[in-house]
């Protein structure tokens, strides 16, 4: 070992520039996402079944799919919201259970029981993870196209176009209209010619069909036969026969007019004021977010050329936006680590070698650290990047430390080899080195046996902190001594060292004082433990840092029933507050839907609302402002506003809300006074914003019920009834 450092310097030195260029091969190769690919514990089921009340709803779908969701193992609760004619039920697993054998086992139990649900309902499952939120959002918006033709363009072809960029999941097309045909019916005509509802009904079910009616081999070919009966145009349409009763041909058009309209929806969807449609691209799970963002800005650019003049595609929301200014955050970091690091071994140590040194030595530690990460398959996130940027400090140290107890070695014996000296310096520092690292190390240690969704994230973070001291200590240890000694010149060392003579390193008078006195230094220790019991319960705690991530997230509702319209007159005035704001770029606006997986009410939905990136107000600042002139002037609308890496990390675990009071009992309308007064309470604390007393009425509704003696009467079943 005396000679371990000269005797390899070169091997040492090949493996340096190896680890250089593995480091920016892992660099290239490292996946990025905003999040860490953690897949949460919970997997939600939504069941849409069209119109029922919701009565219906709870007894026939919602509590037969809990009683089926309750057989499954590793289940910890289930939570389930229902409105008419939908139900969202959301799983809690373990932990520790392998979530998609758990979703298989739902989807197993949901089918053993599907039989006993009604057939129109449709069941979608899906677990929580990052993949299935929009990583970029586009507007379609155009001033000389209607609704109907806009989303065929978007559905038949900015879709498939942008679905063949790699790395997309799925592309989602949210609003627009559908083209329907209509039919008004003439009840004269109808009474005089005989025919009924149900005559219709069935007629068009008789068509708009294909069907395959087997091969048919004959001129030396095999042929298959198709029936097409499909209906193309609103002349087809006219011109299904109703009747034939051997004396009259009756046709559609005889009793009914035909006409193109939109389909009734109940979704509005808004783009910067205007109506328009959006387009939501899902990643892959494994997908690089970054190089799928420089792919789909190339696509974009593509597709612009090939739209119709008129059609406006511009970017509402891009996530790997934020991601690029966290690495270029750690870049930062890292620069000017590197500059202070020089600039203090200049100042200090008087050595272009001994900087040159920590030049060179912190990107091998960091190309070390990237290798490790690439190989354990960890991605580039909030995260890793987090820990990475708080670790450069740490290994600027590391590498500081060593290079000054080389450098004052040199300097106490100037006339010893430079080998035998860094031989010497690295055998006197190695068990404080040792130490140091494990101390720092020992610290993160607990963060790996938190649980839940914070031990999730920490744990990332913390293995990451680990990798990269770990590395930094290896490096400093065996490869930062070799940088020196391939850095040293022997003929210069021989002058200067003939120049030089040996000299005792000068005692600081400040450092005997205190050891000899080291009370002093007790006080010093009470008084900074008195400081951090007085600040420590006024410091603001948080699961993540507070951030600006130039990007709003607003969730509203208006009142319980309310219309679409009478709710998209609301927004409307909401809509003049966020488009005067100055700093805001760009919004969308969903009514009816979201961009979570959710069942969603007409009177419900969200913004996203983009902000410049030259702005004096801060994120925080702006949500304030647009929250109390939004709560002033439309104070029928509940409200709830956030920044998007809050509302999305809400969206996969509980709740959206960073606090959340549970009220139990069997007493709806007691449970409902509880929940007003408690909300009440919760409104009147320092600190809270956007309070919800959790009480949801369903919208109002007409029940119709046959008076079966009149009905029969007139010769009229009650499925008569339902058909007029």
């Amino acid at each position: 070992m005396h000679k371990f450092f000269h005797s390899h310097k070169n091997p040492l030195t090949v493996l340096i520039a190896l680890i250089i260029m593995g480091g920016l091969f892992a660099y290239s190769k490292l996946q990025t996402s905003l999040f860490p690919e953690i897949t949460f514990p919970k997997i939600k089921i939504i069941a849409d079944g069209s119109l029922q009340p919701v009565n219906k709803m709870m007894v026939t779908v919602t509590r037969p799919l809990e009683n089926a969701i309750k057989q499954i193992p590793d289940l910890k609760s289930v939570r389930s919201i229902t409105s008419r004619g939908s139900c969202e039920i959301s799983a809690y697993m373990d932990w520790k259970a392998d979530i998609n054998l758990s979703q298989q086992r739902i989807e197993a139990k949901i089918s053993e029981i599907r039989n006993a649900l009604p057939a129109d309902i449709s069941i979608t499952v899906e677990k929580m993870n990052p993949s299935i939120l929009p990583v970029m959002g586009y507007t379609l918006e155009s001033h000389d196209k209607s609704p109907i033709e806009l989303k065929q363009l978007a559905v038949y072809t900015i879709k498939p176009f942008l679905s063949q960029v790699d790395g997309v999941s799925e592309v989602r097309i949210i609003g627009g209209k559908t083209k329907e045909y209509w039919l008004q019916m003439d009840p004269q005509k109808m009474s005089s010619l005989s025919v009924t509802p149900d005559a219709i009904t069935n007629a068009l079910n008789a068509t708009n069909f294909i069907k395959s009616n087997g091969y048919l081999a004959d001129y030396r070919y095999l042929y298959l036969t198709v029936t097409d009966a499909t209906v193309h145009t609103k002349d087809d349409l006219e011109n299904i026969i109703i009747s034939n009763n051997g004396k009259r041909i009756i046709y559609l058009k005889d009793i009914a007019a035909v006409d193109i309209k939109e389909a009734v929806e109940y979704t509005k969807i808004n783009a910067n004021g205007h109506e328009g449609i959006l387009v939501a691209v899902i990643k892959q799970p494994n997908a690089n977010l970054v190089v799928l963002s420089a792919s789909m800005e190339e696509k974009i650019k593509e597709l612009k050329t090939i739209l119709p003049s008129g059609v406006n595609i511009k970017p509402y929301y891009v996530q790997a936006d934020f991601v690029k200014d966290s690495i270029k955050s750690v870049s930062d970091s890292l620069w000017i680590g590197l500059l202070l690091a020089i600039f203090v071994a200049i100042l200090f140590l008087r050595s272009l070698k001994a900087s040159t040194t920590i030049l060179i030595i912190i990107p091998v530690t960091l190309g070390l650290t990237l290798v490790v990460l690439l190989a354990l398959g960890y991605t580039f996130n909030i995260m890793t990047l987090g820990a990475i940027a708080a670790a450069i400090g740490l290994i600027i140290d590391d590498a500081i430390v060593v290079v000054e107890q080389i450098h004052r070695t040199y300097e106490e014996h100037p006339r010893e080899y430079t080998a035998t000296l860094v031989h010497q310096s690295i055998k006197y520092l190695f068990p404080a080195m040792v130490g140091s690292s494990m101390s720092t190390i020992v610290i993160f240690l607990p963060f790996i046996l938190m649980s839940g969704v914070a031990g999730a994230y920490f744990k990332v973070m913390t293995d990451t902190m680990i990798i990269t001291l770990v590395c930094s200590f290896f490096v400093t240890w065996i490869l930062l001594p070799v940088v020196y000694l391939f850095l040293s010149s022997k003929k210069k060392e021989a002058a200067i060292a003939k120049k030089k003579k040996e000299h005792p390193v000068k005692s600081q008078r400040w450092v005997s004082f205190f050891i000899r006195k080291p009370y002093l230094s007790f006080i010093i220790v009470a008084a900074l433990g008195w400081t951090i019991y007085f600040i420590l319960p006024k410091l603001e705690t948080g699961f993540l840092p507070q951030m600006d991530e130039g990007s709003i997230v607003l969730d509203y509702a208006s009142p319980p029933g309310t219309s679409l319209d009478e709710t998209d007159r609301m927004l409307r005035e909401a809509e003049k507050i966020i488009s005067t704001t100055p700093e805001v770029a760009a919004y969308s606006r969903r009514t009816g839907t979201q961009m979570g997986f959710f069942i969603t009410e007409p009177n419900t939905g969200d913004y996203l609302i983009q902000l410049k990136k030259t702005r004096k107000k801060t994120t925080e600042e702006v949500i304030n402002d647009i929250r109390l002139k939004i709560e002033a002037t439309q104070p029928a609308l509940r409200i709830d506003l956030g920044q998007v890496i809050g509302d999305m990390l809400g969206d996969l675990m509980r709740s959206v809300q960073p606090v959340e009071v549970k009220v139990f009992g069997d007493d709806n309308k007691k449970l409902q006074q509880l929940s007003a007064q408690a909300a009440e309470v919760i409104r009147n604390i320092k600190g809270t914003a956007d309070v919800f007393d959790g009480i949801v009425i369903a919208g109002p509704s007409v029940s119709i019920e046959p008076n079966y003696t009149r009905l029969a009467q007139f010769g009229i079943t009650p499925a008569n009834l339902q058909y007029q």
